[in-house]
């Protein structure tokens, strides 16, 4: 990825200014915002009529309907309500590859900013939670003005170091948003992560997992010396046959993470250092046909 490639948080902003994120299905919050609720209320958007029953509001009934048909009954809406979202980021050691500014963090970092700044814009408040070897940086979702700066902030302000608990950052978010974003390389607690998500979909509506690739992992050097960043007693020199067989079994391994989460009943997403950051956002962001 040339460093010309890499966005200012500036530029990214820019890109997504016009984004929205809708709901994929009536959410069952309570404060009011811009996506349909389970709740039927007053609101201006009618839905339907049922019979008044004792107990409900004079106000809803529909006297004109009343004149018409000497019945009585209320109009029905959808209330509209708020999505808290949260954004889980993966900093552990192996975020750190390739090393150097346009490493996979470097791409988190994107991807979170860009995400917490369409789910603002869509009216809903924003969180994140950032798990590094070196400690946890994080905030429950806010509507108050300034809360992307802040996301962006707290997400520069993490090194990439160690290995995560990311089961536990996933059960942590799912208990104060609706909508929750993993990004990570998946390269840590996958299993106990999964197991985490498939419990978690009743409370967090809606789960994403955005998987991000480094494009040198997809095609690495031949005859370079790899070690694995978070057991550097772990390396290998790949020559033309062990490169061959590296490209299969990373290509398999891809394959059953994707597999794994969707059918986990997470919505899932690659994200590969160095493709345009603004077609993944548009493909994670968009509503299923």
């Amino acid at each position: 990825m040339a460093a010309a490639e890499v966005l200012s948080y500036g530029e990214i902003l820019d890109q997504v200014r016009t984004l929205r994120w809708p709901a994929r299905a009536a959410v069952s919050a309570v404060l009011p915002g811009r996506h349909l609720s389970h709740r039927h209320g007053t609101s201006a958007e009618f839905t339907e009529y049922r019979p008044y029953r004792q107990g409900d509001p004079l106000q809803r009934i529909d006297w004109k309907l009343f004149a018409r048909t000497d019945r009585a009954y209320i109009r029905l809406s959808n209330d509209h309500a708020v999505l808290p979202t949260a954004l889980v980021v993966d900093a552990s050691a192996s975020m750190a590859f390739p090393q150097g500014s346009n490493d996979k963090y470097a791409r988190a970092c994107s991807l979170a900013t860009g995400l917490a700044s369409i789910a603002f814009n869509s009216g809903d408040p924003v969180g994140v939670i950032v798990i590094s070897g070196a400690g946890v940086r994080s905030f429950p979702p806010r509507s108050r003005a300034g809360v992307v700066p802040e996301i962006a902030r707290t997400l520069a302000a993490a090194v990439p170091a160690g290995t995560v608990r990311i089961a536990d950052a996933l059960t942590a978010a799912a208990r104060f948003a609706q909508r929750v974003i993993l990004v990570s390389d998946m390269l840590g607690d996958l299993e106990a992560t999964l197991a985490v998500a498939r419990a978690e979909r009743g409370r967090a509506g809606e789960l994403y997992a955005v998987h991000v690739i480094g494009a040198e992992e997809l095609d690495p050097p031949h005859l370079a010396r790899v070690e694995d960043p978070e057991d550097t007693t772990l390396r290998r020199t790949l020559s033309d046959s062990s490169h061959a067989e590296y490209q299969r079994r990373f290509g398999a391994w891809r394959a059953a993470v994707a597999s794994s989460w969707r059918a986990a009943g997470v919505t899932y997403h690659e994200s590969i250092t160095g493709s345009p950051l603004l077609t993944d956002l548009r493909r994670i962001v968009a509503k299923p046909r």
